[in-house]
């Protein structure tokens, strides 16, 4: 990532994790399909109740992984493997620890969440069981996120793709088998994708033990206190961005259950694809963070500023086009996700896909918000990214409390949009602030 064209290093990194996170929502997109065309707009309504609690955990997750990987960009860049091999050691011991410890709280509070959400006595149970039989599998989830996150640290994006190409594969076989087949409903497709993330771990796990610069000692796995309160600062503030995010969701899918199991089916089939409009956002920001570590570990300040450049370009010119298809095939897509009588699902899909469409015409804004807070999160700065995840909890939390009040369901639709913008705001702001420092300092 220190030599070449940026924008070419980017969009040949972002290519395979693009894939990778296009077979990862096949997790959540399959288990959708099969629950909402096999059980009904009640089981997907379920689905939905549960969704901000549980991305909540996995947003925790993917916080502190990607705050451990920092450092150990930094240190792959700047080619200290001795240092590089006990941030890698001591990451895994701490994300050990900080699964047990995400474990015990998410089961203690799975139904005290969903009864304070107010979710509908019709799909209680069923949000609950997904809920239960999710969290136990958060060990294996931190597992991969942690081992992904090693190898993308490394400039190795191929190696998560193949084991999410595994692991997907794998959860639709199992998806059908045990909803279709064994009638286990929810809890089969909450345990079809546990046991593809099992898969997905053991792949990665796999290719980490043959790389020589990750030839570890039994001295790298001793917990070192110095390193691992600075992995926490790296890490913390990034668990805490997306749990705060959660929060606001959970805040919006307490204004969404007050509509009725109808319009919780509908606003549920489009956060379904919201991982979809998102991917390559999440894929640019992935590689922005590895490519913007690397280039500070190498003291090379000038490339990151033109790597951001390329990065916005690419990352605007990638969400029009996924917004246009979405505008024109959303209707269709969505429909994948509804069965039931012909008046229920009618009055679902005119609900999704006019939410979507409402996403679809702002999705550059979100492009925006990945690509710079990863940018700044390379730089080893993961406050300012923090204070945008406050700025989007207010601007989301705000929109979904007030908005409804003066235009109904209507209102609703544009929480999310008015959290990317507020978050924008920080972002980029932040961003210029910071390379102007780093350009004094280089």
């Amino acid at each position: 990532m220190t030599e070449g064209r940026p924008l070419g290093l980017i969009v040949a990194f972002s290519l395979p994790l693009m894939l990778g996170n296009v077979f990862q929502q096949l997790y959540t997109v399959v288990d959708t399909m099969v629950v909402g065309q096999a059980l009904g707009v009640g089981a997907l309504a379920a689905l939905g109740a549960a969704d901000w609690l549980n991305w909540m955990v996995l947003g925790t997750i993917q916080g502190f992984t990607q705050g451990f990987s920092i450092k150990m960009s930094h240190e792959f860049g700047a080619g200290i493997y001795d240092r590089l091999r006990k941030t890698v050691a001591n990451s895994i011991l701490l994300a050990i620890l900080s699964s047990v410890v995400l474990l015990l709280i998410s089961q203690a509070a799975a139904r005290p969440v969903l009864e304070l959400l107010q979710t509908p006595d019709a799909i209680i149970g069923d949000s609950l069981t997904y809920l239960r039989i999710m969290f136990a599998g958060i060990p294996v989830v931190m597992a991969y996120n942690i081992l992904a996150a090693i190898l993308r640290a490394l400039g190795d994006g191929k190696t998560p793709l193949y084991a999410m190409v595994v692991a997907a594969l794998i959860n639709v076989a199992l998806d059908l088998i045990f909803v279709l087949v064994f009638h286990w409903g929810i809890a089969g497709a909450a345990g079809a994708t546990v046991i593809a993330q099992v898969c997905s771990g053991i792949f990665c796990l796999v290719s980490i033990l043959k790389l020589p610069v990750l030839a570890f000692s039994r001295s790298d796995f001793r917990m070192e206190g110095r390193l691992c309160l600075h992995l926490m600062k790296l890490g913390l503030p990034m668990a805490f961005q997306n749990a705060i995010i959660s929060v606001g969701g959970m805040i919006v899918q307490f204004v969404v259950n007050g509509f009725g199991v109808l319009f919780i089916a509908g606003f549920t089939a489009t956060n379904k694809l919201y991982g979809i409009l998102e991917v390559a956002a999440t894929s640019y920001g992935y590689a922005m963070v590895t490519y913007t570590g690397q280039n500070l570990g190498a003291r090379k300040i000038e490339r990151i500023s033109k790597g951001m450049h390329a990065a916005i370009l690419v990352a605007v010119v990638t969400s029009a086009v996924i917004a246009a298809a979405m505008l024109l095939f959303g209707k269709a897509i969505l429909g994948l996700f509804v069965s039931g009588n012909p008046e229920e699902v009618a009055e679902t899909l005119n609900i999704a896909y006019h939410y979507l469409a409402i996403m679809s015409v702002f999705l550059p804004v979100l492009y925006i918000l990945h690509v710079t807070r990863s940018c700044l999160q390379g730089m080893g700065n993961t406050l300012l990214p923090m204070l945008s995840g406050i700025a989007e909890f207010i601007m989301r939390t705000g929109t979904a409390m007030l908005l409804p009040l003066f235009f109904g369901a209507e209102g609703i639709f544009y929480a999310e949009i008015l959290a990317w913008l507020g978050a924008d705001v920080i972002l980029v702001a932040s961003y210029i602030v910071q390379m102007r420092k780093l350009k004094r300092t280089a």
